[in-house]
């Protein structure tokens, strides 16, 4: 078993170094897909070994799927800039290169550091994710954010961590909110998934709280925990108030152009 490791990147000078080194005598190969980073991603990665290649942004499963097609061998490792594996995971998956089990894919948990701590609830964790496939038997989908991937056959679980880097100040998860629900709206409207008037609004938001905070337990995560919820509760109400307003735009671009002019 040979693997092929995918890296996407945009201006990620702050995170690249660790993923890569994490892949070190894991990988036996390295392609880093990037989008035009102005900082110092793509030096580092060259320095580290991997091979760089620029490609505008097209999606983040067009992305991914765009790197594995230029793996030399079957086996993809697929991480994110600010994700790296822990000690425990580079040795299942070294163990599993030299026991394959008939599986097609694998999964493992990914662990969360965020605001200065580890998050172990809230629905964090253990968030278990498929990243290491054949390439031959799984694709990644999703037209804007929230890519799956699609898995034809046997997942095999590995429990060695998943580290993943999340924001380190509130206003970088601010900004980050602003991103994602923008593209989880376009996921929204482009599916039909429309909410005549706003209708949901706020039932989706409190839901959200709850879920997190109460159901998911992030209460045991501190003050990090209480963040994570509200943050849900919001990403939540301005997911659906972007979807409210490209309908209330698409319904003003069919009124003829008089009857939006005020009486």
């Amino acid at each position: 078993m040979r693997i092929s490791a995918v890296v996407i990147t945009l201006n990620e000078e702050r995170h690249i170094r660790r993923c890569l080194e994490s892949l070190q005598g894991v990988a036996d190969e390295t392609i880093v897909v990037d989008s035009g980073s102005q900082d110092e991603t793509v030096k580092i990665a060259g320095e580290l070994g991997a091979r760089t290649m620029s490609r505008e942004w097209a999606g983040y499963s067009d992305q991914k799927n765009y790197g594995a097609s230029f793996a030399q061998y079957d086996w993809i490792l697929s991480l994110d800039a600010d994700e790296c594996l822990s000690p425990a995971l580079r040795n299942d998956i070294l163990q599993a290169k030299q026991h394959l089990s008939g599986v097609v894919a694998f999964e493992f948990p990914r662990k969360a550091f965020y605001l200065g701590r580890w998050i172990e609830h809230s629905g964090w964790y253990p968030d278990r994710k498929v990243r290491l496939f054949l390439k031959t038997k799984a694709r990644w989908e999703g037209r804007f954010v929230h890519e799956s991937l699609r898995v034809d056959g046997p997942i095999g679980r590995l429990s060695g961590d998943l580290l993943h880097f999340s924001c380190e100040t509130i206003s970088e998860h601010l900004q980050s909110l602003d991103r994602y629900t923008t593209l989880a709206a376009q996921d929204l409207w482009h599916s039909g998934a429309k909410r005549s008037a706003g209708s949901g609004l706020a039932s989706s938001a409190i839901l959200a709280f709850v879920k997190t905070y109460w159901l998911k337990q992030g209460f045991r995560d501190g003050v990090q925990g209480l963040l994570i919820a509200c943050f849900a509760s919001y990403y939540n109400l301005v997911k659906h108030a972007k979807v409210w307003e490209f309908e209330q735009r698409s319904q003003l671009r069919q009124r003829p152009a008089a009857s939006a002019q005020p009486q």
